[in-house]
């Protein structure tokens, strides 16, 4: 079992950046892909960026594509998402969630935390 706390989040203009941290605490961490969700008012949640165990591969959703990065620090156990040239259509709660290497289900959420972008 995977515990995930974020944190980071936050109030910013268009066009402006946030940087969303992941702390990540359990056992055989290495084994488990990270990813960012995200969950906007009304909308289901959505698939925004994940990361397979070791950083060499990332994969991102096409709507910020470009624009957000995602990186992790396996020595520090921390998972990041960098996010440049917000819009207000990115305003959503953000999660940080784990996937074992065997499993197609991700299995391990964080409480989540609020990004808001104003125009």
């Amino acid at each position: 079992q995977v515990q995930l706390v974020e944190s980071g989040g936050g109030l910013v203009q268009t066009g402006g950046s946030l940087r969303l941290s992941c702390a990540a605490s359990g056992s055989n961490l290495l084994t488990y892909a990270m990813g960012w969700f995200r969950q906007a008012p009304g909308k289901e949640r959505e698939f925004v960026a994940g990361i397979v165990y070791n950083g060499a591969q990332t994969s991102y959703a096409d709507f910020v594509k470009g624009r957000f990065r995602v990186s992790r620090d396996s020595i520090k156990n921390m998972v990041y998402l960098q996010m440049n040239s917000l819009e207000p259509e990115d305003t959503a709660i953000y999660y940080c969630a784990a996937k074992h290497i065997k499993s197609t289900n991700w299995s391990s959420w964080g409480q989540g935390t609020q990004v808001t972008v104003s125009s």
